[in-house]
């Protein structure tokens, strides 16, 4: 029987969610007709929770995170696909 050790980051359980709860906020977003990519730019560049609807308890889900971490993530992803 052979056990291996999985090795887990802080900075990949980090992404993890943050991608989780950008999913959940844009999907709630969508779901009430908002432009979903505006509304979560507009809180990421303001900080103003306003731009994010409380449906589906979405403002209370981004406001968790530090918009900084948020972009971040978001920054890394895209180098990473490039």
């Amino acid at each position: 029987m052979s056990l291996e050790t999985n090795l887990f980051s802080v900075d990949d359980i980090k992404a993890e969610e943050v991608k989780s709860v950008l999913e959940e906020v844009y999907d709630a977003l969508e779901e009430r007709g908002y432009n979903a990519t505006n509304q979560i730019v507009g809180y990421l560049i303001s900080g103003d929770p306003g731009y994010i609807s409380s449906f589906k308890d979405s403002r209370s889900k981004i406001q968790r995170l530090d918009r900084t971490g948020i972009v971040e993530v978001l920054f890394k992803n895209f180098k990473d696909s490039k």
